[in-house]
């Protein structure tokens, strides 16, 4: 039962373990110092995650809603109340409470919309659902940088996937941007670069993860990024 609740970080993080298992994890936190980083990281990751994909609905989606409700007559519901006398059994941890993280980042992330992948989805929605996929993951490795900055990586090598949410950088001289780099045995590859979303943030970086990686660095390299880094990193996180 304890190497199962290890797993159980991602989705008690965002709230979607039911309650008889919540309470059980909430046991397992007192005496496991790593899970309890690993669930406030998590945390600060999916709240910044929501920061920076948030989007704001438009106005007349609340005059249309409201106008749609009063034309609507409201009814209760015609059936009768039915009293459970036996319990159901409960459909298998892992199955039940990674979907149910989905679909609570999903919610924070967007509010009232949904995540989808589905062809009529928007390039944000598609991105958040990799991006999600990959914090909700059973075996998501999550390791916060140390100064400068607030880098948090997440890993899942089921996946092959890393996500990289950095902040707090140090400001950068005209003509450069911040280029996060894979490093390891197979060499040195880009991950992409760190787009600006306000004051110290950024969105956050997806990339595929090769085998061989250990090491995630960030260096400011000329507008456009650049083949290999060219100054020194920035920050350099070590993954689990």
């Amino acid at each position: 039962m304890t190497a199962e609740l290890h797993t159980l970080t991602g989705a008690y993080a965002v709230d979607a373990v039911p309650e008889e298992e919540a309470a059980a994890f909430q046991r397992h936190l007192r005496g496991c110092p790593a899970c309890g980083q690993e669930v406030r990281e998590l945390r600060e990751t999916a709240a910044r995650l929501g920061a920076s994909l948030t989007t704001v609905p438009p106005p007349r989606l609340r005059e249309a809603t409201l106008t749609r409700v009063a034309q609507t007559r409201q009814w209760p519901p015609l059936v009768a109340a039915v009293r459970r006398t036996q319990s159901t059994k409960k459909p298998p941890v892992r199955i039940a409470l990674w979907g149910a993280a989905a679909a609570a980042v999903g919610a924070l992330v967007f509010g009232l919309a949904t995540t989808s992948t589905e062809p009529g989805a928007g390039p944000a929605q598609r991105q958040l659902a990799s991006v999600n996929s990959v914090l909700t993951a059973p075996d998501a490795s999550t390791v916060k940088g140390a100064e400068p900055g607030t880098t948090t990586v997440v890993t899942s090598r089921s996946q092959g996937k890393v996500v990289i949410l950095a902040g707090d950088l140090p400001p950068l001289a005209p003509g450069k941007e911040y280029q996060v780099w894979l490093i390891g045995a197979s060499g040195v590859h880009s991950a992409g670069l760190l787009a600006s979303d306000g004051p110290h943030r950024t969105r956050p970086v997806l990339a595929e993860l090769p085998g061989g990686i250990d090491r995630v660095g960030i260096t400011a390299e000329p507008a456009g990024g650049s083949r290999t880094p060219s100054t020194p990193a920035v920050a350099m996180i070590p993954l689990a």
